[in-house]
C-alpha cells in the first residue's frame, strides 16, 4: 500500500486503496450516494434501485481498478474512513470507457440506465472549462466519522495525486446537495456553471491547479 504524502496527525493517513478493500469502498460510497438525486433519477425508474446502485457501483470501482484510476483512502489507524475515486485525464472519460465496462452495466443496471451514466459523464465533461483535468468520481466518509475533518483530509490527498500530474489543470466534480456544495466551497472550489442531468440540476465545481 502506498502511502499520499499529506501533513496528517500521527494516527490518520492517505493511501491507494488495495485490491481486498474494494467491497469496504464499496459499502462507504453506496451508504454516501444511495439517497442521491441523480442515481434516484437514474435507477428508480424500473424498480431495483437499490440493487441497481450496487451494481454500478461495484462496477465503476472495478472499472477505476482495472485501468489504474487513484482510488484513495483515508485511514484512522487500520480502519478506512474515506474513500474518493479520481478520473485522470490519461485514460479518457465518457464514451471512451472500455467495452467491457459498458457490457457489465448493462447486465446488471438495464441498457437505459446505462446509457444515461454515460451521457451524465458526457455532459459534466462537456461542460468542464479545461482541456486537461481529473474528475472527481466519487468521495464517501463513514457515517460515524463525519463532521470531524476527514473530508478534508481526504480532499488534501486528491489535491496531492493531481498536483504531481504536470498535464492536468485541476479537477472537476457534479455536486447534487446544498451541503455538499458548501463543503467543496471550503476546499477552494469554485461553481463554473449549473447543469441539468436528467431531471436534476446542480454546481458544476472546480479546484484549478493555481489555486
Amino acid at each position: 500500500m502506498n502511502d499520499v504524502k499529506i501533513a496528517t496527525d500521527c494516527e490518520i493517513r492517505a493511501a491507494y486503496l488495495t485490491a481486498p478493500e474494494l467491497k469496504l469502498a464499496a459499502s462507504l460510497i453506496y451508504q454516501a450516494y444511495h439517497d442521491d438525486p441523480v442515481f434516484i433519477d437514474i435507477f428508480s425508474g424500473s424498480g431495483d434501485y437499490e440493487q441497481k446502485l450496487r451494481a454500478s457501483i461495484r462496477e465503476e470501482l472495478a472499472a477505476f481498478w482495472q485501468a489504474k484510476q487513484p482510488i484513495l483512502g483515508i485511514y484512522l489507524g487500520e480502519a478506512l474512513v474515506g474513500v474518493a475515486c479520481l478520473h485522470s485525464p490519461a485514460e479518457g472519460f465518457g464514451s471512451n470507457r472500455f467495452w467491457h465496462w459498458r457490457l457489465k452495466m448493462m447486465l446488471s443496471a438495464g441498457y437505459v440506465s446505462t446509457k444515461q451514466m454515460i451521457q451524465k459523464e458526457e455532459q459534466i465533461i462537456e461542460a468542464v472549462p479545461m482541456d486537461c483535468f481529473h474528475i472527481l468520481s466519487f468521495i464517501a466518509i463513514h457515517p460515524l466519522h463525519q463532521h470531524h475533518g476527514f473530508g478534508h483530509y481526504l480532499m488534501a490527498a486528491v489535491n496531492a495525486v493531481f498536483e504531481d500530474e504536470t498535464e492536468s489543470e485541476g479537477v472537476a466534480i457534479y455536486v447534487t446537495s446544498d451541503k455538499y456544495k458548501e463543503f467543496f466551497k471550503e476546499c477552494d472550489y469554485d461553481i463554473i456553471k449549473e447543469i441539468t442531468v436528467g431531471n436534476v440540476t446542480g454546481p458544476l465545481m472546480v479546484h484549478y491547479k493555481d489555486s
